[in-house]
């Protein structure tokens, strides 16, 4: 069904005839119309992107729009939104793009390059002489109270003077049409990736209008961006000129807001992507911790906001940050971008300076104004601000004034006289600024073309020589429907920003050339320490969870059998083991109705750390720190698991004692409020099991068998044999082995029972009980098979971590040929307890415990490393 068009008429037939096909509304009174002039007319960039569209290219317009929606959610395209409890929402994108035709680019890109050579001057200057301080061009209170203002960086000068490597500038433009300045990121400037993401899918979309328009190319600005990162890095080599720089982008880890752009930024710049936890301090030099020992970092590409960048120097609560940075940075051993303490030059109140500021440190005029600012610190800025405005946009001096309930942006005008008795209690923590409508940017919404609000951000590269490069396109944000702030948290949207030239548009790109047979190399991915401690223990809490849902049912069915008083402190006794009850509750006298009912309270994972329900949590946050490693459908299943079972508890309702059916506390006559839905229990443990039986599958079928791999392979055997051991043991001692009861716990805690009873059937002996579950090395659950298969990863491990300081476990774990054989194990002593078991069920149970902390020690903590280094 075609739309009546209100587009004006349109002399080229063709183009009049595509835009019949859509209805284009009116903007808001009194904003700057992005596609039409005053008349009505298209503007010329929007005319001969229609043109160049047709008629068909309009008529598949929706079937873009869901085709942009479906690389979007293909892509896993997301963004963090705190408001959202941390949830992620998928990313919003718009289909037409921004357009910005060649001649007002050219003033953009004039007066972005000024604006960052001025804030990089303002950075160096609060940090070395002050002389804007002490000539009042800048007020101390506004810098010194400001949180990203760091006494610490004081003096500090970086390699080439260059404080910034990277500077954001929002612009808007103004209803007459000029460009105005709204805000400055010089702290951790966003939405890089994000451009890069929306260019990437936009322009697939609309490739005759991008070819025939030239639209400037966005990879030589992260080109020159990457370059000036291994400049900056040589800077810090001394002497090792022949090693390659180590750049590192450090984020703050999945719950940040824009942690994908960190992922695909990384990706695409060739850069290690890492956390806090992941770098370390040694003798002033920072490295990251890899399963390989320690690599050299020379630069850090800073995602973190400047006060949780070092606990040390920094805020002490910081968990995210790299102690000791700060330390490093001044010693000359690395280079962190932006320099920690950049971000006080976001702070709003420093617009109503900069014309100011610009006149005294550059002797220039702002080729772009700022929007009108008044620092409410100032009498006379305050009482004009009064003066001038009816109404105004309060925003917080500082980041931290929010959290002491001062307006946001969000909120839109405010009527100033309202607030001045707040404000002028602590006139500091407000600025005033006049309200700007924001220009309209065309948006195409289910055949119609509506319009938005929108900001341009623009993105200033430094060269290592001083100067800078704009890039040509950038980051443009729509408001929310009947909204008239710009905000990605409260639901605003993106476009891609093209930037049109008379030039031949430029081939050059970061991305990979196709690849040839004969390029084709064996590579493996880098793993760090934090992604080998993370997969070591997703091993190790997946096999505790397994090995503890099937020891639970057993106990459950044993204690409904009317003979099993004479295994009930056998089961006690592996319950302990196995942390399924806490020491603590079995110290008193117990019975089985109050054991049985422990065991249930114990089973949700905030109840102990070696609960099911913990263990689940546990794995589900450990393989969330590796996701990148994992398939989808293996991720998907650890969270099903946790969740799962979450809820299962959460529905053992009580139910009412019967007296046909014993109590599960205390008898048939025990109160409704002392009993849980066994059936319910069961259930869920079943239906557990068979999840984590997949997860166990997944690990095994999905995964490449390389160097991660096999410290996944290595945390679920050294569990296992811990497991094992713990069982045979506790059997053992109990002389338990050679009773019915026992016999069968033992086969089934082993998963072997159809095993032994097809090689064995009708037979009751422990030499072939023992032989399958100890010796027999076909056996996936027999313990010297097992064993025998974590020495091999162990030395396989240390193999590839191609370090010739560490031995191979060989010599730390006893060699399988040398443990007991079956007849040895079959002794007895005088007691009829076969001590041989027991003893080397203990060393082996050791030997493990030992080589966990040995892995710890060489490739997470790297403490090996460091009494070596002290040592030499």
């Amino acid at each position: 069904m075609a739309f009546q068009s209100t587009f004006p008429f349109e002399p080229n037939a063709g183009l009049a005839d595509a835009l019949a096909l859509l209805r284009a509304l009116p903007v808001r009174d009194g904003h700057w119309d992005e596609m039409r002039d005053a008349s009505g007319a298209l503007r010329e960039p929007w005319r001969g992107f229609f043109e160049l569209l047709g008629e068909d290219g309009v008529a598949d317009l929706d079937q873009d729009a869901a085709s942009v929606a479906q690389q979007i959610r293909d892509n896993d395209i997301s963004y963090n939104v705190y408001a959202d409890n941390g949830e992620s929402r998928p990313w919003s994108l718009d289909l037409l793009p921004f357009l910005i035709a060649e001649d007002e680019w050219a003033e953009i890109e004039r007066g972005v390059m000024q604006r960052a050579h001025l804030l990089n001057a303002i950075v160096a200057d609060v940090y070395g002489q002050q002389t804007l301080l002490q000539r009042g061009l800048l007020p101390p209170a506004l810098v010194f109270g400001h949180p990203g203002y760091l006494r610490a960086v004081k003096d500090y000068v970086p390699p080439g003077g260059q404080y910034l490597q990277s500077v954001a500038i929002d612009l808007a433009r103004a209803p007459n049409g000029c460009w105005t300045v709204m805000a400055h990121r010089t702290e951790a400037p966003s939405g890089l990736g994000y451009a890069l993401e929306n260019r990437m899918i936009v322009s697939g979309l609309f490739t005759d209008p991008f070819r025939a328009m030239r639209v400037s190319r966005l990879a030589p600005s992260f080109s020159q961006l990457v370059g000036t990162l291994a400049q900056l890095a040589r800077a810090t080599m001394s002497g090792a000129q022949d090693e390659a720089p180590h750049i590192a982008l450090l984020t703050p880890g999945p719950y940040s807001e824009t942690y994908f752009e960190h992922t695909f930024l990384a990706r695409y710049l060739g850069v290690t992507l890492v956390e806090g936890k992941d770098l370390t301090v040694r003798d002033d030099m920072l490295y990251l911790k890899t399963l390989a020992g320690l690599e050299r970092v020379h630069v850090v590409l800073r995602r973190l906001d400047d006060a949780f960048c070092d606990p040390v120097e920094l805020r002490a609560d910081s968990t995210i940050g790299v102690p000791g940075l700060l330390q490093v940075m001044r010693a000359g051993n690395v280079v962190v971008s932006n320099v920690p303490g950049a971000g006080f030059a976001e702070s709003p109140a420093l617009h109503g300076f900069m014309a100011g500021i610009a006149e005294a440190l550059l002797g220039e005029e702002l080729v772009l104004p700022d929007v009108p600012t008044w620092w409410c610190g100032e009498d006379a800025a305050r009482a004009n601000a009064f003066a001038q405005q009816d109404s105004a946009f309060l925003v917080p001096t500082w980041p931290e004034s929010q959290r002491d309930g001062a307006p946001g942006m969000a909120l839109g005008a405010q009527r100033l006289d309202a607030w001045r008795e707040r404000i002028e209690t602590m006139p500091d923590a407000f600025t005033v600024q006049q309200p700007l409508p924001y220009s309209c940017t065309p948006r195409y919404e289910e055949g119609t073309i509506g319009n938005r609000p929108s900001v341009l951000r623009v993105f200033a590269i430094a060269d290592f020589n001083g100067g800078w490069h704009v890039m040509p396109g950038g980051f443009t944000r729509l408001a929310a429907e009947r909204q008239s702030t710009v905000s990605m948290q409260f639901g605003g949207s993106s476009v891609d920003t093209w930037v049109l030239s008379s030039q031949p548009f430029s081939t050059f790109s970061l991305l990979p050339s196709p690849i040839k047979p004969g390029d084709l190399a064996r590579k493996h991915r880098t793993v760090s320490s934090r992604a080998a401690e993370n997969l070591f223990w997703s091993g190790r809490y997946g096999e505790r969870a397994e090995n503890n849902v099937r020891l639970l049912r057993l106990i459950l069915g044993s204690l409904e059998n009317s003979d099993s008083d004479a295994m009930f402190s056998t089961l006690v006794e592996l319950a302990l083991q196995s942390g399924l009850v806490p020491q603590v509750d079995m110290l008193a006298q117990h019975s089985p109705q109050t054991f049985e009912r422990t065991l249930v309270a114990n089973l949700n994972e905030h109840t102990g750390a070696a609960s099911i329900g913990q263990n689940l949590a546990s794995q589900a946050r450990a393989s969330g720190e590796i996701r990148g490693r994992l398939s989808s459908d293996h991720w998907r299943t650890i969270v099903a698991a946790r969740n799962g079972f979450r809820d299962a508890l959460t529905t053992l309702t009580p139910s009412p004692a019967t007296p046909a059916s014993a109590s599960l506390f205390g008898g048939a006559t025990a109160p409704r409020h002392d009993r849980y839905d066994r059936v319910t229990l069961i259930n869920a443990l079943e239906h557990l099991s068979t999840q984590l039986s997949a997860i166990s599958g997944a690990q095994g079928d999905r995964m490449t068998r390389d160097e991660a791999w096999r410290l996944l392979f290595v945390g679920r055997h050294i569990e296992r044999v811990s497991s094992m051991t713990a069982y045979l043991r506790v059997v053992a001692e109990g002389r338990q082995l050679a009773t019915p009861a026992g016999f069968d716990l033992l086969l089934q805690l082993f998963d072997s029972t159809l095993t032994y009873r097809s090689l064995y059937p009708g037979r009751f002996e422990v030499p072939a009980l023992l032989d399958l579950l100890v010796v027999e090395p076909t056996n996936p659950r027999g313990l010297y098979g097992v064993y025998e298969r974590l020495s091999r990863k162990l030395d396989e491990i240390t193999v590839a971590a191609g370090s010739s300081r560490h031995a191979t476990f060989s010599g730390l774990l006893r060699p399988t040929d040398s443990l007991p054989s079956l007849e040895r194990l079959c002794v007895t002593d005088a007691d009829g307890v076969h001590t041989e078991l027991i003893d080397v069920c203990n060393e082996l149970n050791a030997l493990v415990a030992l080589a966990a902390n040995e892995i710890s020690a060489r490739y997470f903590s790297h403490a090996n490393t460091l009494a070596l280094r002290v040592s030499s």
